[in-house]
């Protein structure tokens, strides 16, 4: 499987939204590679870790977020599920998961009824040790400050205003996932 080339498919390489796209992907990417590898314990699929890293937030371009060059008519939130659409109708349904599974630190069905989120009512929690990684990964990394990796406490006050749960499952993952 070939990343770059689904993502071809859905965004012209000319674009800023293919350029921010492929770049958080791959600062995405090799933070989570970089986290793997220090866990053999785990036997974690390298290979899965980088195609889905690259690929989970594919269906950004469907949303409206005109400071990434993303033009789309559905709110951002939704990006992770109609990026899985996407990745189940190119064949890849573990990959789906990661899309519809990495935003915040998971949706749970709790917060999307509590804050009447704009998308299924189903929990969208990563469950897999990889899904969880990309997940974490993902939080050092914003596509609007490209290459810059945000802080700890910084990760924290963002997710601390989705709920205390956010806040508690990303400081389970740095325990989990980052060599102290």
């Amino acid at each position: 499987m070939n990343p770059l080339a689904i993502i071809k498919k859905y965004y012209d390489v000319d674009s800023e939204a293919y350029k921010i796209l492929v770049k958080h992907s791959r600062d995405v990417a090799d933070k989570a590679l970089s986290i793997a590898k220090t866990h053999p314990e785990m036997n974690l699929d390298a290979a899965f870790i980088d195609e889905a890293a690259m690929l989970h937030d594919i269906g950004i371009f469907l949303c409206d977020a005109p400071e990434i060059d993303c033009h789309g008519e559905n709110a951002y939130i939704r990006h992770g599920y109609l990026g899985a659409e996407l990745m189940r109708k190119e064949g890849y349904p573990r990959h789906a998961l990661v899309c519809e599974r990495h935003t915040g630190a998971g949706i749970s069905l709790k917060m999307i009824e509590e804050c009447d989120l704009p998308i299924p009512r189903k929990d969208f929690m990563p469950i897999s040790p990889e899904e969880q990684i990309i997940c974490f990964a993902d939080k050092f990394f914003s596509k609007t400050h490209l290459s810059k990796e945000k802080s700890i406490s910084k990760i924290q006050n963002s997710l601390s205003k989705y709920g205390d749960d956010s806040v508690l499952r990303f400081n389970n993952w740095r325990k989990l996932f980052l060599v102290q």
